[in-house]
């Protein structure tokens, strides 16, 4: 591939490339469901915590408080959000869905870039960058931007791992070093595959040739530099969701849960049908493996997960070349056929081996649930070397040629008896037929272009062209925007600072969020829809829920709510956190609730009176819950409980938690009658409490915020232990007299400490 033809390419791929992602770019849809639920209001706490001084380590707009710095999903370590977030304080729903579209078109730029290397054709290249930018799961998961982002930076580090290890390149190395950094931040699942995938392709190249021992030590110098880099730009974060994962509510997934999320082998046909199981048509229910026509799989997977169509043009190339030649095992891409056919081992969980050797033997793979995340790398794996049976169908001799596509035809009539069957013995014929004939159809008209630009002979750049217009005519029809990743932005005008809702400028004009006084409110967001409990990232009032799988331990316990409160079901309530009235949900200060469905049947305990209706908007019944507790108090007495039993129990009868503390150690003050105190809110900032105190006879002072051990405090600037009182919530020792608190927060420092007791050095 000269410079011209490389030029021609990366035109070609740009202009493919604005096509099929128009719709998104033009604001006519939005990438839904998590991408806004999770990460858009990520995107805009980011955002507005910079566009105020305010530092986006920590925020009270989630879960009581919630180490924004250490959650992967948060988007403080992925550079082009956090840019983004310099520049736009308020940012939009087209600016957060093109930086998925940017990053993902830097990860086919390395697709092209390895052709480039192989003087493979650009035609082959095109073809696997368009397969990869909008095909497979990259298209039908968009919404899961972390994943998304992890994968994109995959084929940029791979190109440059290939270069590094082929060119003995320091300065390749350094780059590769960057790279591997920004998918090691990631910090999910697919940045962890992708990186021992790169590691199979060092090993791969270590075993390539005659001279093992030489090309190892060849490679030495390039990789300790590569990996050097990588550490010094990844660790903080790694080491800070370490121990967050220590304390949340997910430390370690079990080998029988996680497999729970495998591909199931006749997911594979979703390469060659798009949408066979009606996984995108609201008009067909979802019939697909983890449905109810398949009867107990034991599967627990969304039925967009599934979704490997990658276009008709690669998968024709693909199986024609492997079932009539060696091809994909020359030595120039057997590295990639063999990383392919691991990584879709992997995806496919407990259907083979590789998953249970692999959850037994490497480190970390038993934090993640859902070996199917591995389809990620999969399918870039699969375009790259689907785009080089491109190449060597347009290059080999006609017979050779001829034969392939032959094979082709049987795999295809192979294809559709599967599918026909598998809708057969579930039930489902009748609406199997549609998918299975436009598949067909796809793959028939590849074929046929496949033989168009083989027999014309175009020139390499025609060629090109030609393969990329028949390849975005198919992804643009069979994964264009969809219920999975394409609705309409008004779906989600909740989400914008400018919002005209009625609920939510009332929330925002009821909830006292002032300083100067003692009151802080909470707000419960619940049963409205799946993007709403996340809303006070967007708004900045404090919200007691919001949309993410992960939350510290303690928290979850205590209120006994699982990963979303988007339907009214999944609103559970625990020991300590019994009702809506109870002194859990007094002490949380959670003052206002906006809810999808009347109070009652939410909370089954609540009698009439005990909330109070302030409105019925269009959305939501909002009420107010008077009982709600100061966010500062000082509290004369404490007493000793166990903190595992109160979760288990409940709140202890006949303790007020106005005048006494429940600490898990005996309490450091003596029993004695104290008089009261006063305690305001000076300054109250994302990382910052500054509390004036007034307290005759001293006692403790309960800040109702999560207790964590990164936060610090201090008595008129001297350091004070922090106490974990409550079960979850932080308080000091107070002496008698009038002081000034200031509870701050210190990640690097407090984590730092932490690591050092974790791995006994202290």
């Amino acid at each position: 591939m000269t410079r011209r033809e490389l030029a021609s390419t990366l035109a070609f791929l740009t202009a493919a490339a604005l096509l099929l992602a128009w719709p998104w770019l033009s604001g006519a849809v939005t990438v839904p469901w998590d991408a806004k639920s999770q990460f858009f209001p990520a995107q805009a706490f980011l955002a507005r915590a910079l566009a105020t001084g305010q530092s986006p380590f920590w925020t009270a707009d989630a879960f009581a408080g919630w180490p924004e710095i250490a959650d992967p999903q948060s988007l403080i370590f992925s550079i082009p959000h956090l840019i983004l977030a310099w520049l736009q304080p308020t940012p939009g729903f087209r600016a957060v869905d093109g930086v998925s579209f940017a990053t993902l078109g830097a990860g086919a730029l390395g697709i092209v870039m390895i052709f480039r290397d192989r003087r493979w054709h650009s035609a082959g290249a095109l073809v696997a960058a368009l397969a990869f930018m909008f095909g497979g799961v990259c298209a039908s998961r968009i919404q899961h931007t972390g994943e998304v982002m992890s994968a994109a930076y995959f084929p940029l580090a791979l190109w440059l791992l290939l270069r590094t290890l082929e060119r003995r390149s320091i300065t390749y190395a350094a780059l590769c070093g960057v790279a591997v950094a920004a998918i090691a931040s990631g910090r999910d699942q697919v940045a962890m595959i992708g990186l021992y995938l790169l590691a199979l392709f060092v090993l791969l190249h270590w075993l390539d040739g005659a001279d093992h021992v030489k090309r190892v030590v060849a490679s030495i110098k390039p990789l300790f530099v590569c990996g050097v880099i990588a550490v010094l730009l990844a660790i903080i974060p790694i080491v800070l969701t370490w121990l967050l994962a220590g304390e949340s509510n997910r430390p370690e997934i079990i080998y029988a849960e996680a497999a729970r999320g495998s591909l199931h082998p006749m997911h594979l046909l979703t390469l060659a049908f798009s949408d066979l199981y009606g996984a995108v048509d609201e008009s067909v229910p979802y019939w697909g493996p983890a449905s109810y026509p398949w009867g107990e799989t034991g599967l627990v997977l969304a039925q967009n997960m599934a979704q490997l169509y990658a276009g008709a043009l690669p998968l024709v190339a693909l199986i024609g070349l492997a079932l009539t030649s060696r091809s994909l095992w020359q030595r120039e891409v057997r590295c990639f056929t063999i990383a392919c056919i691991a990584a879709i081992l992997f995806a496919l969980g407990w259907y083979t081996p590789l998953f249970r050797v692999a959850y037994e033997a490497f480190p970390g793979i038993s934090y993640f649930r859902r070996p199917a995340d591995a389809a990620f790398l999969f399918c870039a794996l699969f375009a790259i070397v689907a785009g080089y049976s491109v190449h060597r169908l347009l290059m080999i001799e006609e017979r050779a040629f001829r034969r392939a596509i032959v094979a082709a035809l049987i795999a295809l009539l192979a294809a559709i008896s599967a599918a026909l069957a598998g809708a057969i013995v579930t039930g489902t014929l009748r609406v199997a037929l549609w998918p299975v004939a436009v598949g067909t159809a796809f793959l028939i008209a590849a074929i046929a272009t496949l033989w168009f630009v083989r027999r014309t002979s175009p020139s390499p750049l025609l060629a090109a062209a030609l393969l990329a217009a028949f390849m975005a005519a198919d992804l643009s029809y069979n994964n264009g925007p969809n219920v999975s990743t394409g609705l309409a932005p008004d779906n989600y005008e909740e989400l914008l600072t400018g919002t005209r809702n009625k609920t939510v400028a009332l929330l925002k004009s009821s909830v006292d969020m002032s300083t100067g006084g003692a009151r802080r409110d909470r707000i419960e967001v619940a049963a409205i829809e799946y993007h709403w409990p996340s809303l006070g990232l967007v708004h900045g009032f404090e919200s007691l829920f919001a949309q993410n799988p992960l939350r510290l331990r303690d928290f979850q316990q205590v209120t006994g709510v699982g990963d979303t409160v988007a339907v009214a079901e999944q609103r559970t309530f625990s020991p300590l956190f019994p009702s809506y009235r109870s002194t859990m949900a007094d002490l949380l200060g959670l003052r206002f609730l906006a809810l999808g469905v009347p109070a009652e049947q939410i909370d089954k305990k609540l009698s009439p009176g005990d909330l109070k209706l302030l409105a019925r908007t269009e959305d939501a019944y909002v009420y107010e819950n008077p009982r709600a507790l100061p966010r500062v108090m000082i509290v004369p007495g404490a007493r000793q409980a166990e903190f595992v039993d109160l979760v288990r129990t409940g709140w202890p009868d006949g303790v007020d938690p106005r005048k006494g503390l429940l600490l898990n150690r005996a309490p450091p003050l003596a029993d004695q009658a104290r008089r009261e105190g006063t305690a305001t809110i000076r300054r109250y900032t994302n990382t910052e409490a500054v509390i004036e105190a007034d307290a005759a006879d001293g006692g403790y002072l309960l800040l109702n915020d999560v207790w964590h051990p990164w936060w610090r405090a201090t008595i008129d600037g001297t350091a004070t232990e922090i106490l974990k009182a409550n079960v979850m919530f932080r308080a000091i020792v107070l002496p008698p007299g009038k002081h000034t608190v200031r509870f701050t927060y210190h990640p690097f420092i407090g984590a730092w400490q932490q690591l050092r007791r974790k791995l006994g050095l202290t």
